[in-house]
């Protein structure tokens, strides 16, 4: 497994990620076949772990911590805070208050005394950023977390973060973690090229398309039984997507490989993507992926993916991704109706 630079943090992190949302109650219960999944991605030379406190309603950080037991020095091991842990307002977000509280617990279930990676795991409308790096800043000074990053976060608002760090003499968010994919292909646009700036590691989420790049979706076909299908049923049937896996099917074929090969290997072609994070439920899933990391794309083929999907197009969006209130909020869109007229 290629090892490639996170960032400017100086660690070294493998170019595939494991992420453990299916380990647990959404995905795969039993916890000694998760931890067998665990084992079977570090003897396969996997060293970067992505987790998060909401994974599970938390049962995930517990699994992943048994698993690690005598391993934790092997691996850089990120989780994140920002979600729902319990009810009422005062248990979820970025401010500093929760964030003091959100550590504790990942640090108690994770059963490690550090985070390598902590990251924010949706951007906080509520919270001033100044607030939410000053108490990161402190967990790095005190040495429970040694690097920050963000996830979903929009260009600006990484601009910012920048900025408010350079101003206040903060630490600096060090990564991103965006959704990333031959179908969703929006953060080369502004995301990278941001991110390059400020020599931020990128790790990508979902280059599978949340499962429509195995070949299991199939056009004017009924999809199998699945929970992908309750958690984002817009994406899993849009047509417009379900045509350009159509196109990339024999794409893969015409050039000897498996579509989830030919997938993972145009996320981690992309210059600026540092890793690209895996989700196996089961041990063959696992075993698949291991099996196409040496896969090389040459030119006609990447030229043939544009043609396909175009450099920083989306095609349609993905039900789970972040979106801002600019765009959630109606009135954010829309001027009351007496101060609409132009005239």
């Amino acid at each position: 497994m290629r090892m490639r630079q996170l960032g400017r943090t100086g660690i070294e992190v493998s170019t595939y990620c494991l992420g453990t949302m299916m380990f647990g109650p959404n995905g795969n219960p039993d916890h000694d076949a998760c931890t067998r999944i665990v084992h079977r991605a570090l003897d396969g030379g996997i060293n970067f772990i992505d987790t998060a406190d909401v994974y599970g309603h938390s049962e995930t950080e517990h699994i992943l911590g048994r698993a690690l037991k005598g391993r934790r020095e092997d691996v850089v091991l990120a989780t994140k805070f920002n979600g729902p842990m319990g009810e009422g307002p005062l248990h979820s977000g970025s401010s500093r208050r929760w964030i003091m509280k959100a550590v504790e617990g990942s640090l108690r279930r994770l059963n490690t005394d550090y985070i390598d990676l902590y990251q924010i795991h949706h951007p906080d409308p509520h919270t001033d950023i100044e607030e939410t790096l000053s108490a990161l800043t402190d967990l790095v000074r005190s040495g429970k977390v040694r690097a920050i990053g963000s996830t979903n976060l929009p260009a600006s608002e990484i601009v910012q973060a920048h900025w408010v760090s350079e101003c206040r003499g903060l630490h600096r968010l060090r990564t991103e973690q965006p959704t990333y994919s031959i179908l969703n292909r929006a953060i080369e646009r502004e995301i990278l090229p941001v991110a390059r700036r400020f020599g931020m590691g990128v790790l990508v989420w979902s280059p599978l398309a949340m499962g429509l790049l195995t070949g299991r979706y199939r056009k004017n076909e009924a999809p199998s039984s699945n929970a992908r299908m309750h958690w984002v049923p817009r994406h899993m049937t849009d047509p417009r997507k379900l045509d350009a896996v159509e196109q990339l099917i024999p794409l893969a074929e015409q050039a000897g490989l498996q579509l989830t090969h030919l997938a993972m290997a145009f996320a981690t072609t992309h210059p600026d993507v540092t890793s690209a994070i895996i989700g196996p439920r089961t041990l063959d899933q696992l075993d698949d992926l291991l099996a196409g990391a040496a896969t090389v794309l040459d030119d006609a083929v990447l030229d043939r993916i544009d043609d396909i999907v175009p450099p920083g197009i989306d095609i349609g969006p993905l039900d789970v991704a972040y979106q801002p209130p600019s765009l959630t909020d109606i009135g954010r869109r829309r001027r009351p109706s007496f101060e609409r007229a132009a005239a």
